[in-house]
């Protein structure tokens, strides 16, 4: 679906500028929210204290009667980067903590599937623990929990997906989106939820003198921090204003040279320079690196890296972590061909994208479906579920949807069960992603529901796919300067996106690069000034076009570094040719 360029209403910067905020600053903050300037503070003393999230400060109880009865603690993960992050964050701290018997599993998605199911419960029991912690899980698992408590297994869920209408029988559930939990911000990524059960358990240990009776000194959490903030990042969760904390605080700590080895070497491998690194650095090059463990192998690959101390091992396990990001990527662009193939038949051109798309291949990468409907959803502006076989008998089919803002997918999903019962084996997720089973010969049934039930839900939603801009840069704006204050003025993300700008340009000259990247020169009209710029992706179709002198663009202001140089370079996100 062809995007258009939409600017922001436009809202009164002075407040900002009169609080001495740069112009264009002030006016990228106001089209995001922000009222004062007190709101951009990102100071960790601003954070949202542990003692108002539901369940917390009984959890450190739990877990600090564990530690003192030296209890076997099991951690068990998710197989995405929030989950690998979250199971090295809860790991590495009890342990600083003094907990003398503590370890992890997380679930192969191929053998086990999602969350603590009573086979997870099974695997774990041959470890014999006292007392099971989920992250990034664990608040659907009805049947798992009664499998560890009938097994006389204590559980202690720490999620953040959204509850369904029955709670697992837990012994405490910390979660800001359980029902009755009044904690402003419900867009704690998994990792976050873990890191604040870790404040409220230092909290309680100090509490018991628990660190100077044994002669441990009190481990700063702050060193977590980098955990916090690539978790939260890779699993794009919205970016209010506590989380826009935490990541901060993380990326301070990375530039300043005080990152894990594992993360190090995560961006090493994937060739970002640490000193500089933003948000987007970890979203794009140092998650999907931690991502494709769990997408083609087994996630405890990415868990070692990011628990590891010593920076050779970090970084061989990175180099494992990037050749599997490697052969994710091959995977994906065979699927994406045929993902295509199937949508040339919908005659998209002429009537228009449907109201939602369901895509189903027997053979298709369970691990990248995920990333095959985001690739689909971005194409076609619409809700899209790609769909794999779960089992090689094919009884049963794993799907993984993704939205569009304003149709909440798990709550499409919770309809469509609802409406159809036994058309949904099980589902869970969020607003944005959500995954699913079915059995495979109700796969057509499903897709005639879905598809009703988006266009149910869709009501006044704008189906329009647009690039929203923040408006014109001054000739004067497109300067190094300038390019590094809105690099470094996030952190930027999920709710609070990275500035986009418009403008006019004429073309000085095009050309690609590899297979569908063009390289540009493009002048201000009526300007000396002259800029460099890159759009990714094109369609080689289209671009380059020698005919073309004046172009539409809408774009981000970077810095590009290349030989230790750097110069100002747009980043494209939308290119039209212009009268």
């Amino acid at each position: 679906m062809e995007r258009q360029i939409r600017r922001r209403r436009a809202a009164d910067p002075a407040p900002l500028e009169a609080a001495g905020l740069h112009p264009l600053l002030a006016r990228v903050y106001r089209n995001r929210g922000a009222a004062s300037a007190e709101e951009l503070g990102l100071d960790l003393k601003s954070l949202l204290p542990p003692t108002r999230l539901t369940g917390a400060e009984e959890a450190a109880v739990l877990l600090a009667e564990a530690l003192a009865a030296r209890q076997r603690i099991l951690v068990v993960g998710d197989f995405d980067a929030d989950g690998a992050t979250s199971t090295a964050l809860a790991v590495s701290t009890l342990r600083a903590f003094g907990a003398v018997d503590v370890d992890y599993l997380v679930p192969n998605r191929f053998d086990y599937g999602y969350g603590l199911t009573p086979e997870i419960v099974d695997l774990a029991a041959q470890r014999a623990p006292d007392l099971i912690i989920t992250v990034d899980n664990g608040i659907s698992s009805i049947e798992g929990v009664a499998a560890a408590r009938a097994r006389g297994i204590r559980t202690l869920v720490t999620d953040h997906h959204l509850a369904g209408a029955e709670l697992p029988a837990a012994e405490v559930i910390v979660n800001p989106n359980q029902p009755d939990c009044a904690f402003p911000s419900k867009a704690l990524a998994g990792v976050g939820v873990i890191f604040y059960v870790m404040m409220a358990l230092r909290a309680e240990l100090r509490r018991r003198d628990w660190f100077g009776a044994r002669g441990i000194i009190e481990p700063n959490l702050g060193q977590a921090l980098d955990l916090v903030a690539l978790g939260t990042v890779a699993d794009v969760v919205p970016l209010d204003r506590n989380n826009r904390i935490l990541v901060d605080a993380g990326l301070k700590r990375i530039r300043a040279g005080r990152a894990r080895p594992g993360i190090a070497a995560l961006l090493e491998v994937a060739g970002r320079a640490a000193h500089s690194v933003v948000a987007s650095d970890l979203g794009f090059a140092a998650g999907p690196r931690l991502n494709a463990a769990g997408r083609l192998d087994d996630m405890s690959i990415g868990i070692e890296c990011l628990l590891s101390a010593d920076a050779g091992n970090a970084r061989r396990i990175a180099g494992e972590l990037h050749q599997l990001n490697q052969d994710r990527r091959a995977i994906e662009q065979g699927m994406q061909q045929q993902a295509l193939t199937m949508l040339e038949s919908l005659d998209l051109d002429e009537a228009g994208p449907p109201m939602a798309v369901t895509l189903y291949e027997p053979d298709w990468h369970q691990g990248v479906i995920g990333i095959l409907a985001s690739r689909v959803k971005d194409r076609l502006h619409r809700p899209t579920i790609a769909f794999a076989n779960a089992d090689d008998a094919g009884r049963e089919i794993k799907g993984s949807a993704r939205s569009i803002p304003g149709i909440h997918i798990r709550d499409v999903l919770d309809a469509v069960a609802t409406r159809h019962p036994g058309l949904i084996s099980k589902f869970g997720g969020h607003a944005m992603a959500a995954g699913l089973s079915l059995p495979r010969e109700r796969y057509t049934d499903f897709n005639t529901a879905f598809v009703e039930e988006v266009a149910r839900h869709a009501g006044a939603v704008d189906l329009q796919a647009v690039v929203e801009s923040d408006g014109e840069l001054r000739p004067a704006d497109f300067d190094l300067d300038t390019a590094a204050t809105l690099r470094f003025a996030g952190p930027w993300g999920q709710h609070f996106p990275e500035p986009v700008f418009d403008g006019h340009f004429r073309m000085v000259s095009q050309r690609l690069v590899g297979e569908r990247h063009l390289k540009l020169v493009l002048a201000l009209p009526d300007s000396d000034t002259v800029v460099d710029a890159i759009a990714f992706n094109i369609d080689p179709a289209q671009w380059p076009d020698e005919s073309v002198t004046t172009v539409r663009a809408a774009y981000r202001l970077d810095v590009n570094e290349f030989r230790g140089q750097r110069s100002v370079q747009l980043v494209i996100e939308l290119l039209e040719r212009a009268p």
